[in-house]
């Protein structure tokens, strides 16, 4: 080829290589990298601080989240092939049955919770509400209460579990059928935080909520004796007498919730479009000095250090999160 003739040539292909350059990259853009983590609703808030931090400290990353009931987010991954790199869920159970072994290798435990009444000034019978008489309250027929969707979300079948604990440890057999029946549908939502809008606009008196939401959206709330509230691993035997039947991996199948102190999980997703990048987030969550300091600062209890089920499962994680986990049943 003629040199002139080359030297155009490849002056054309420069020119528009930076043409398209500067089409995709406007002048001082950085094309990051993601990481998508799905979550619990309940996990909104401080994840939100936790991923400020995160990137602060990681300028070239950008976590994108999603949140929502935790059935339903672990079913995005498992039945409609929803790319993500993390899947934190209200129920570490959720994992275990949904994404492991086809979707997630591993479950990590890494916080508690307890369920709690919520409610505002302007509730009906705010002033006079105790723990004593609270289910009396629920009876009321001028009461507007509620509940998230136990089929979409952990705190959802979680409520129900804590009115039948409240059936058998106050001795008033027939009491949660009573409860649900001045429950209508309608009051049920498809997410807990959605509950918290409906309360602060007086749409609804009474809402079951985790005590961090209460915490983190400055919400009056009630708390429970520990074997009712689902918060204390010690009760686990008197919880597991509560069981809610919910929709199952399949249209038209169920599968039982058995009642057990509330503990959240997390965990890889197998096919992560960006597993290296959700390690180095995985790391900074879960430690001591890092997300855990965050949940704990909002009302939600972390373990310290987290919980696996065996040493099998900590050798095989990554990174360098063995360091951050105990094997712990």
């Amino acid at each position: 080829m003629n040199p002139s003739v080359f030297k155009r040539s490849r002056s054309v292909f420069c020119l528009l290589m930076g043409l398209t350059l500067g089409m995709t990259f406007p002048t001082g853009a950085i094309a990051m990298e993601k990481v998508i983590v799905f979550h619990a609703g309940s996990l909104t808030v401080p994840l939100a601080q936790i991923e400020k931090d995160f990137e602060a400290a990681n300028p070239g990353i950008d976590v994108l989240r999603e949140a929502g009931g935790s059935t339903k987010m672990a079913r995005m991954i498992s039945e409609l092939g929803k790319p993500a790199d993390i899947m934190a869920s209200a129920d570490y159970k959720v994992i275990d049955k949904t994404l492991i072994p086809a979707k997630a290798d591993w479950n990590i435990r890494f916080a508690t919770n307890q369920l709690v009444l919520c409610y505002t000034d302007n509730s009906r019978y705010a002033d006079t509400i105790n723990a004593d008489n609270w289910t009396d309250i629920l009876l009321k027929k001028d009461v507007v209460w509620g509940h998230s969707d136990p089929n979409l979300d952990p705190c959802g079948y979680r409520s129900l579990m804590v009115l039948q604990l409240a059936e058998k440890f106050y001795r008033q057999p027939g009491l949660y059928d009573r409860l649900i029946a001045n429950r209508p549908e309608k009051n049920v939502r498809p997410k807990s935080v959605e509950l918290v809008s409906m309360l602060k606009t007086g749409n609804m008196d009474y809402a079951w909520e985790y005590l961090s939401v209460a915490i983190q959206h400055e919400l009056k709330y009630l708390t429970l004796d520990d074997h009712i509230n689902l918060g204390n691993y010690q009760y686990d035997e008197f919880y597991k007498q509560a069981q809610v039947k919910v929709t199952g991996k399949k249209p038209g199948t169920w599968m039982t919730r058995t009642g057990q102190s509330v503990t959240y999980g997390i965990t890889l997703v197998k096919d992560a479009p960006n597993p290296t990048g959700a390690t180095r987030f995985l790391e900074y969550l879960l430690a001591a000095d890092g997300g855990l300091k965050v949940l704990k600062e909002m009302g939600q209890p972390p373990f310290i250090p987290c919980r696996v089920t065996s040493q099998a499962v900590k050798d095989g994680l990554p990174g360098s999160l063995p360091s951050l986990v105990e094997v712990r049943e």
